[in-house]
């Protein structure tokens, strides 16, 4: 039997998959390609998907032609097959002459959506919805209501796009079935919930938060969505190198101390901290979290997920784990004075403490925390640096081209390189189907790392601003958000424009 160790999108024809559920060709581990000559070619794990092959091919007045192929790389053909053949429109073009009002039903677990195509209509446009969204890369799922009918937005490499506006009459049966799958309450419409849902989607587990909450035309859902398979990324895949990837490294062998990232929300803070707790993390090393929410399971750390609602803050998460002989804590955010004064205190008393806070850039932080009430002295005796982070979209692959610089985009480049010679031509995404012609595919990020040097403690002890501590820095080498950015630009990995949108941000905060 001739072998292949491939299998492309070209080489199938998808007529031979209709009437072909999902879990016929899974269960058989079998996939038709094409037909040649009077033959149906298909790829086949095992004699059980030789038999498949036959009964298929004779409906269709073929001769079978099985062509081996590792089990795995039929199932992921399969799975990126199916996962292209119903799109949200085409899910909706098909139901609109039909009951958009009725209820949701109960979800059957644990189902892979892509084998759930004969359930009720609402299912299969919330189901098709999420296996787009997958596709696509979202991170994110937004259902608005609004007066005159719903907006559907997804998320893609930090930027909102419109995907579908249904009609107002679904807007409750579309609800209540992310409530049912997510575990809330379909009754109650007045307060917010949160729930989770985890799935398979076009065989991917899928963790999925759920946001619901109550606005002046109905209830408003925000899922956010967490590929467990990709698992948790290195300091070096994040985007770091040179000199912070070196201080970085430097302070997490530490023994004590506090590591702050900083940035806003949805900047990647919580990416670099488990980044970090995985660099950490070894038999010899008693690591516990205390988080909102857990998002990624971490073998060998205790992890304590926030409950506010039975008085499990992470100020008291963080006041119990003290007894729990840890040598690293990790707190997800310092939110208040409580929870930074434990912190400070645990990092005096022999801890290596990593967290997060809400502040613009890495100077900003160490005023932050003398706002909240922490004193100077202890800010100098326990913090060993702040790294601020931001995430810019990286350029496609596919469609990146070099083309000259503008005379704008040079005056701004020859700013940032301190007398250095900019480059001659810099890169940009022209739009292709892999990127949906937006010229960008994933993200990284850009930062600033600020080590806690003898010069700098002395200006915390004498309460200095921000811009005094940064002015200080700049003497010692220190690299702002911006210039990191520009040396991501100049290297082909993202674009000024996208720098540019990314720091704006801040100045126009």
């Amino acid at each position: 039997m001739e072998t292949i160790h491939n299998i492309k999108d070209e080489d199938i024809e998808h007529s031979f998959l209709k009437g072909l559920p999902l879990s016929f060709v899974k269960g058989n581990v079998f996939l038709p390609l094409h037909k040649e000559d009077d033959k149906l070619l298909a790829a086949v794990a095992d004699n059980q998907g030789i038999f498949a092959l036959r009964d298929v091919a004779r409906t269709y007045n073929l001769k079978p032609k099985p062509l081996f192929a590792p089990k795995e790389i039929i199932l992921d053909a399969i799975n990126r097959i199916y996962s292209q053949t119903s799109t949200v429109n085409e899910v909706m073009g098909s139901i609109e002459d039909e009951d958009f009002s009725m209820i949701a039903t109960e979800f059957e677990s644990p189902k892979d959506l892509l084998e759930l195509t004969e359930e009720a209509p609402i299912i299969r446009l919330l189901n098709a919805l999420l296996m787009e969204a997958v596709k696509e890369r979202a991170s994110d799922i937004h259902v608005e209501p609004y007066e005159q009918g719903i907006e559907v937005r997804f998320r893609v490499d930090g930027i909102l796009r419109k995907i579908l506006n249904p009609p107002r009459i679904i807007q409750e049966a579309l609800i209540s079935r992310i409530k049912i799958i997510s575990g809330l309450d379909i009754a109650e419409k007045r307060l917010p919930q949160d729930g989770r849902i985890r799935l398979l989607i076009g065989g991917k587990d899928i963790d999925i938060r759920v946001s619901v909450i109550p606005t002046a035309f109905g209830e408003r859902a925000v899922l956010r969505l967490l590929n467990r398979q990709m698992g948790i990324l290195s300091l070096e895949m994040i985007g770091l190198e040179g000199t912070p990837l070196r201080i970085l490294k430097n302070s997490l062998s530490k023994q004590n101390g506090i590591i702050l990232v900083t940035g806003p929300t949805g900047s990647g803070k919580t990416t670099t901290l488990y980044a970090s707790l995985l660099k950490l993390n070894t038999e010899e090393i008693n690591i516990i979290t205390v988080e909102d929410p857990v998002e990624y399971q971490l073998k060998g750390v205790g992890q304590v997920h926030v409950n506010p609602k039975i008085g499990l803050t992470f100020a008291s998460g963080l006041r119990a784990i003290l007894r729990q002989d840890q040598d690293i804590i990790m707190v997800g955010e310092i939110r208040d004075l409580e929870t930074a004064g434990i912190g400070v205190h645990a990092s005096l008393t022999g801890h290596l403490v990593l967290s997060t806070l809400h502040t613009n850039d890495a100077p900003g932080a160490i005023t932050r925390l003398i706002d909240m009430g922490i004193e100077p002295f202890l800010i100098a005796s326990s913090l060993v640096c702040v790294l601020a982070q931001r995430l810019v979209r990286t350029i496609c692959p596919q469609c990146k081209k070099s083309y000259p610089p503008s005379p704008q985009e040079l005056k701004f480049l020859e700013a940032g390189l301190n007398g250095e010679k900019p480059p001659v031509m810099l890169y940009q995404g022209t739009g292709c189907n892999k990127c949906m012609g937006k010229g960008y595919m994933g993200r990284t990020g850009i930062f600033e790392l600020l080590e806690i040097t003898p010069d700098i403690r002395s200006l915390i002890m004498g309460r200095k601003d921000s811009q005094a501590i940064q002015t200080a820095a700049l003497r010692e080498g220190f690299k702002t958000l911006i210039d990191n950015g520009i040396r991501k630009v100049i290297s082909g990995i993202t674009t000024m424009e996208e720098v540019l949108r990314i720091t704006q941000k801040d100045s126009q905060g």
